[in-house]
């Protein structure tokens, strides 16, 4: 698997782009992790392929993970897409997707020449999507977030989303080649989210051979950067912090 960290952010960062992943499994199906705010105009840097995209994965419906969904599908609809697009989540995602996309332009959806396949995955639920197996879990948000494990025939990774792990989302990351996993904070507490010394531990009890953090808070960035660098040359996990735009190879 190649995992591009098209954003890396929280949602009022202003250096770094809403966290986002572009996912390439060991066949060449091409998935995208949330698409906030800032997404699409990455991805489209990234692929000027509009039949490229296979699945898009939404954790939660915070603006910083789903409002560029709009723009995504307008822009494959102006690029000539004909290829259906899995999009998939919790329950409701249709009905967000529909009426954001409603809300950002009026009776545009039905104009659309491809097909949208909503596929909902709840926690205890296996979905095939494009030759890989999908499964969740939830964590703890201010708003229901769902983590996500993608496994294709080689390897298997995991995306928080935003929140906080739980005893079932450490079940849902056990034995995984790589997390990537939400720290908020450096240390102590944090309301709804995660911390760096906690998701190291988590990764550490689920045995996960790497751990990206992400959507680390804009004020503590350059803090957290000295502290992941220490982190590095100790036992347990390869931790890292990506930066935008950074490629990661299992």
């Amino acid at each position: 698997m190649k995992i591009h960290f098209l954003g890396v952010g929280e949602a009022c960062d202003e250096r770094c782009p809403n966290t986002s992943l572009h996912v390439t499994a060991g066949k060449g199906q091409r998935f995208l992790l949330d698409c906030g705010f800032t997404t699409p105009h990455l991805y489209f840097a990234l692929s000027s392929d509009q039949d490229e995209l296979d699945a898009v994965w939404i954790s939660h419906f915070h603006g910083d993970h789903f409002f560029g969904m709009p723009l995504l599908l307008l822009r494959f609809w102006e690029m000539g897409r004909r290829k259906k697009l899995v999009i998939a989540g919790q329950q409701g995602t249709r009905e967000k997707i529909t009426s954001a996309m409603e809300l950002a332009y009026p009776g545009f959806l039905p104009r659309l020449r491809y097909h949208l396949d909503f596929v909902e995955i709840e926690p205890g639920q296996v979905r095939e999507i494009a030759g890989t197996i999908w499964s969740t879990a939830e964590n703890i948000h201010s708003q229901r977030c769902l983590s996500l494990c993608i496994a294709d025939s080689s390897h298997r990774i995991f995306y928080s989303g935003d929140g906080r792990p739980t005893r079932e989302t450490e079940t849902l990351a056990a034995g995984c080649d790589l997390i990537v996993h939400e720290a908020f904070r450096l240390e102590g507490e944090v309301e709804n989210h995660g911390n760096i010394m906690n998701c190291l531990e988590f990764a550490g009890r689920a045995g996960g051979k790497h751990l990206a953090l992400v959507h680390v808070e804009r004020t503590c960035r350059e803090t957290a950067k000295i502290k992941v660098a220490g982190l590095e040359r100790s036992s347990g996990p390869h931790v890292f912090l990506p930066e935008p735009g950074d490629m990661f190879v299992l």
